[in-house]
């Protein structure tokens, strides 16, 4: 039997030699079988028991990693290698095609090899993102980065692997294109500095809140790259920034004012001068009643009378003394309601004060902080201040100054007739 066996592979032998054609096909078609059994056995049997054992461990649960599917990419190599150091003992092909199969082959692996560094790298980055700190030294430039050099690298080998030359020739070659090379690649050379300084300095993180008006840019950064930087905008809308505009352009973070714990109002109420006026002796009284104002109403006018008792003959004129007037009660009794105020911080800077007069009235400011840097609860509040303010103005004989509407025309108007009905009747 084995006889027989072997007299019918002396014959096939035989007639091989003679049939080149059928010899180069037939070894080329056994060539090609052994690369497929080779990637059958290593992605269907060694995969998938190297895969079953990694689930055992903490990376093999995370399914993001695995889907990256690397060890996959890097089994991709074998077939390649059964190719390419099998393809030299096909007979009778051309010398010329078997380099080319050879080089070809190689070029594959050199990309591949690329492509899982590049992998391994993503999941570095997605495992680093994980971490409680991760946002304030963000890596993903970096990874970027070096991804970019990685693919450059393989470029060069697989370059040098298909024209069969030393990648040295290549490299000495680069030093002539350097300019043509900072040309093509200065955005990515710009946004690299940027990202080193970035992160270098901690000009912003993942979470702050950035404002950048000449890009219409105002909300959280949800996401810093390379060569972009993502910002959701409080209408939900991405915007998209450069990442070296953040070196060259103007902008603000407000991060200080979210970690400081409160955030600022600066206000204004603005006043009718023409309701200004000395308090008279029925008005103090009235103000009494608040209790905010019994202590000031009372050093005040203790004040005041110390003053005026050194006077003398001349205090006996009005416009020679010192009066409490209904702004400066005003700007008292604004100043103990926000230090009484449960959601105002009581240790930043708090302060009430006038400013410059203006053709629309005399501004009368709130300049303090809340207790909290939600903007929900931060409007809340502020719209609750002044609604108390506006609402008790009255109650100090002033006004809030308004331009005339429409309808105080019509008043006007209607007075205005009825006068002279009066005046002709």
């Amino acid at each position: 039997m084995q006889q027989e066996l072997k007299d019918k592979l002396d014959t096939a032998e035989k007639w091989l030699i003679e049939h080149p054609d059928m010899d180069t096909l037939t070894k080329l078609g056994l060539l090609l079988v052994g690369a497929w059994v080779a990637n059958f056995v290593v992605k269907k049997i060694l995969l998938r028991g190297l895969l079953r054992i990694l689930t055992y461990t903490p990376a093999g649960k995370d399914r993001q990693a695995i889907e990256r599917n690397i060890v996959a990419r890097l089994a991709n190599v074998v077939p390649a290698l059964v190719i390419a150091f099998g393809i030299s003992s096909v007979p009778n092909l051309v010398e010329e095609i078997t380099i080319v199969v050879t080089n070809v082959c190689y070029a594959f692996i050199v990309i591949t090899i690329a492509r899982a560094i590049s992998g391994t790298l993503t999941i570095v980055n997605m495992l680093y993102e994980r971490q409680p700190d991760a946002h304030e030294r963000p890596i993903k430039g970096y990874i970027q980065v070096t991804k970019i050099v990685i693919y450059a690298v393989a470029t060069i080998l697989m370059i040098a692997v298909l024209i069969d030359k030393s990648p040295v020739i290549l490299l000495s070659g680069l030093g002539a294109m350097a300019a043509v090379l900072m040309l093509v690649f200065q955005d990515t050379l710009l946004s690299l500095v940027a990202s080193v300084q970035i992160t270098s300095n901690d000009i912003i993180r993942v979470g702050d809140w950035v404002e950048m008006p000449n890009l219409n840019a105002d909300g959280d950064v949800i996401d810093i790259a390379l060569h972009q930087v993502k910002v959701q905008n409080w209408d939900k809308t991405i915007t998209f920034i450069p990442t070296r505009r953040f070196i060259s352009d103007p902008f603000k973070n407000w991060r200080g004012m979210q970690e400081s714990g409160g955030r600022r109002i600066k206000r204004s109420v603005l006043l009718d001068q023409q309701s200004l006026h000395f308090l008279t002796e029925d008005e103090l009284s009235s103000l009494k009643r608040f209790r905010l104002l019994r202590d000031y109403l009372k050093t005040k006018q203790q004040e005041i009378d110390d003053w005026n008792q050194q006077l003398k003959d001349e205090g006996k004129e009005p416009v020679n003394t010192r009066r409490i007037t209904n702004i400066g009660t005003f700007r008292a009794y604004v100043l103990q309601y926000l230090k009484n105020h449960p959601n105002v911080h009581q240790e930043m800077t708090l302060m009430v004060r006038q400013l410059n007069p203006t053709a629309d009235g005399l501004p009368l400011e709130v300049y303090c902080f809340t207790n909290t840097t939600a903007w929900t609860e931060y409007e809340g509040i502020q719209s609750d201040i002044f609604d108390h303010l506006l609402s008790i103005l009255p109650e100090f004989g002033l006004r809030v100054f308004q331009h005339p509407s429409g309808i105080d025309m019509r008043e006007m108007t209607r007075n205005f007739n009825e006068s002279n009905k009066k005046s002709s009747s």
